[in-house]
């Protein structure tokens, strides 16, 4: 057993994740992989966004292919043990597994990530074929097509994280070109592969033309449907997983809902809904539903094409913040150049990096997790302007709406209809910066923006829907408390009418039965219902508002 080939690392590291609580079994692609090794010379690549099992994967893979152990005794219990050809292809092929980020992240120059790489390399192959001869100076090509051409061996590649070297400040576009050529000259018209199995973030399909890695199936999440049931999670796997939690944990704090609202929202290119693997797990395992999202790197970068607004690309923001979806055209290519002028360019990164998802044309936030996260930038960043003063008055519209200051209420709602005209201090303590108001009162759509901005801050405290059937009739918002005991909110706008008739409405349509159902369902309780009434009346542009206060 080596560094890299046959190495007992990757059994180790599927062996502690078969051995968690909570570990889904996902080992049924070995099936279609085994077909992929018996045909020989087939090299696929699989992307996905952080966190959604890639590496987990490859170690299975490892775990199942390599002669470096048995690993029949965590393999047997599994679905791949059920396989027609489990036995004939367990722990019976040479396997060179490269996780690429271990290097890079030890490494302060391109030149000492690859030539680490290559040394350890041909260190393995020397050591694993003693019988072979090569020459010093042989590079590692050379020496896998000697071992091939001597013993018929056929070797199975593992390339996890193979774009971790794109994210590095060291990497030049010269380098990134000679890693690509690397990967190339590895795999690309060599008898000596039987399966190249490679993951990563980035796409390839920039790179896949002429001398490069052409010969790798792609496989996305946006645009390719196979492979997707193997990362990320399905509805069915967390209802399992669900179940498994209720019986392990003594005082389970995480409803089953909680999860959906939190971590899910991804969709495949073959419609299948998906969760946030690692943030379904840790919410699991620490008895604890919160944001397991770390915005470094990539995201930091592509947020200031937001705080620039490059193509506009703010109100397409705040509307996505709103739960609303905006038209885009994703390319997933646009993602590895981080030089983005265009906002299709922009979502598409965003896409690939999983900060977005993309469905149907359309690009939204899929769930709170990454809603808190944005939610987070604009309220930090005061180059958002308009954005920043209406996410930061929110906090004092929740607090007016639950006191009953309908004076309070209908200044901010006022302050967000009149800017940029609106003269002096906004009511969020911020002094008013002169500019086009990026989101009007011309359709539906942007005037339940506006009202769902203006209750940004209520997400923190709150499950807020929009639009969804409640009693006999629609309700506008329904703010559904995350904490035992706290006040319930549901609001209902009313364009060119009064807000006692909105306050009347939710009382003629039953509109707190929905709310009451779905507190049950949470097994919580609430305090009171708010019962918040908006009326907009188009030819005077003045809003009144009115609370009344139901308790259950």
């Amino acid at each position: 057993m080596g560094y890299y080939l046959n190495s007992n690392k990757v059994y180790s590291l599927y062996e502690s994740e078969v051995k968690k609580p909570y570990f889904v079994d996902k080992t049924e692609m070995l099936v279609e992989l085994i077909t992929l090794v018996e045909q020989g010379n087939n090299h696929i690549c699989i992307t996905r966004p952080r966190r959604f099992g890639k590496s987990v994967m490859a170690s299975m893979v490892g775990a199942f292919f390599s002669k470096g152990f048995d690993s029949s005794s965590i393999l047997d219990s599994l679905k791949i043990a059920d396989a027609k050809k489990y036995r004939e292809h367990l722990n019976r092929h040479d396997v060179i597994y490269i996780d690429f980020s271990e290097a890079a992240n030890i490494s302060k120059s391109y030149d000492r990530f690859i030539g680490k790489i290559e040394k350890k390399l041909i260190t393995d192959l020397r050591r694993a074929f003693p019988s072979v001869e090569f020459d010093e100076d042989d590079s590692v090509v050379e020496y896998l097509r000697s071992i091939h051409e001597e013993t018929m061996t056929s070797f199975v590649f593992i390339f996890d994280e193979w774009d971790c070297i794109f994210h590095k400040k060291y990497t030049t576009k010269e380098d990134k070109e000679s890693f690509i050529n690397f990967l190339a000259s590895l795999t690309k018209g060599t008898g000596y592969v039987s399966l190249s199995y490679m993951t990563g973030v980035l796409p390839i399909a920039k790179y896949s033309s002429g001398s490069t890695i052409n010969n790798f199936v792609e496989y996305t999440m946006a645009v390719q449907p196979k492979y997707s049931e193997y990362f990320g999670f399905s509805d069915q796997e967390v209802d399992r997983l669900y179940e498994r939690y209720l019986k392990n944990e003594k005082n389970p704090a995480v409803a089953r809902e909680d999860l959906r609202y939190w971590y899910d929202g991804y969709h495949t290119a073959g419609g299948t809904k998906l969760y946030n693997p690692r943030s379904v797990v840790l919410a699991l395992s620490n008895n604890n539903l919160a944001s397991y999202w770390t915005t470094t790197g990539p995201y930091s970068e592509i947020s200031t094409y937001i705080m620039n607004d490059i193509d506009g690309v703010k109100k397409d923001v705040a509307l996505m913040l709103t739960g609303e979806a905006v038209s885009s055209k994703v390319e997933e290519f646009a993602a590895t150049a981080m030089h983005l002028s265009t906002r299709d360019e922009i979502f598409s990164a965003m896409v690939v990096y999983g900060f977005l998802n993309y469905e149907d044309g359309k690009v939204h936030i899929p769930n709170k997790e990454l809603m808190d996260e944005f939610e987070k930038t604009i309220r930090r960043e005061k180059n958002l302007g308009y954005i920043y003063d209406l996410a930061n008055a929110s906090s004092r519209m929740l607090q007016a709406t639950l006191a009953g200051d309908t004076k309070t209420m209908e200044e901010i709602l006022q302050f967000a209809h009149d800017m940029p005209q609106y003269a002096g201090k906004c009511p969020s303590g911020a002094f008013h910066r002169t500019e086009t108001p990026l989101l009007n009162y011309n359709n539906e759509t942007e005037l339940t923006a506006i009202v769902n901005l203006v209750y940004l801050a209520a997400r923190d405290s709150y499950y807020v829907e929009r639009e969804n059937k409640a009693g006999v009739g629609y309700v506008d918002f329904i703010f559904y408390p995350e904490r035992q005991e706290d006040d319930g909110l549901i609001l209902e706008m009313k364009v060119d009418d009064t807000p006692e008739a909105a306050i009347q409405q939710i009382k003629d349509r039953k509109y707190v039965l929905k709310f009451q159902g779905r507190m049950a369902e949470k097994k919580r309780h609430a305090g009171r219902i708010f019962m918040v009434g908006i009326g907009y009346n188009r030819k005077s542009k003045d809003h009144h508002c009115k609370v009344e206060i139901y308790n259950l």
